[in-house]
């Protein structure tokens, strides 16, 4: 099974020039968590509703001035829409992440696939479980 059999399509960009305010309004407006930041043409980073929340609000910055690109994540995991599911579970497993940006034939964003989508379409139920576990590990082992 490849990942746009399961993945939810359709991933909106915005600019890295844009503010936190436009990026929560636009999430909200998507019902989504996370938007990638788009620069020069090019994918330059993943702005998520946590990156507003720890990285802008907890440091007070004003939302209405604050550009994107001063909170987002640079790093961008994905993977393309014909790779097979496991090797996109694997990717969330190793880097410890609940969605990956799916790019098509192009690079241009096509949508996400995450831990809800494995769960709900693959069909493989120990999938879905193998990531949650892996992704749930504490960092630091229990006492």
């Amino acid at each position: 099974m490849n990942v746009n059999e399961i993945m939810t399509c359709n991933a909106e960009t915005i600019d890295s020039q844009a503010t936190l305010a436009e990026a929560a309004q636009k999430m909200k407006q998507l019902d989504v968590g996370a938007l990638p930041v788009w620069e020069s043409g090019e994918l330059a980073g993943m702005i998520t509703d946590r990156d507003i929340a720890i990285r802008g609000v907890a440091l007070a910055k004003d939302p209405t001035t604050t550009r994107v690109n001063e909170v987002m994540t640079p790093e961008v995991f994905y993977c393309f829409a014909d790779d097979d599911i496991h090797e996109a579970a694997e990717l969330m497993e190793e880097k410890n992440i609940h969605r990956l940006l799916v790019l098509d034939e192009s690079n241009e964003p096509a949508g996400f696939v995450s831990l809800a989508d494995f769960a709900v379409k693959s069909r493989d139920e120990r999938l879905a479980w193998e990531i949650l576990e892996k992704i749930s590990e504490p960092a630091c082992p229990q006492r």
